[in-house]
């Protein structure tokens, strides 16, 4: 009963994180028709930056992140 319960709760969780990165798909291409009116561009941009002034910490992670979102 446990593991069906953690199972449907990381149903939901991947069914949020798809619709999260759908939006900012959705944003980032209304942000280049429309001058970026949400922001959600320069939003990238700052995470983007923020990864490269963590060096080598920075680098780690973003592989890391790469490799958990590739193994869904």
């Amino acid at each position: 009963m446990m593991q069906e319960a953690i199972a449907t709760v990381k149903k939901w969780l991947n069914e949020i994180v798809e619709v999260l990165i759908l939006l900012a798909i959705v944003g980032a291409f209304v942000g280049v028709l429309f001058d970026d009116y949400f922001g959600v561009i320069a939003n990238i941009s700052a995470i983007a930056t923020k990864f490269g002034d963590g060096g080598l910490a920075g680098l780690l992670a973003l592989i890391l992140f790469a490799h958990w979102y590739k193994k869904r």
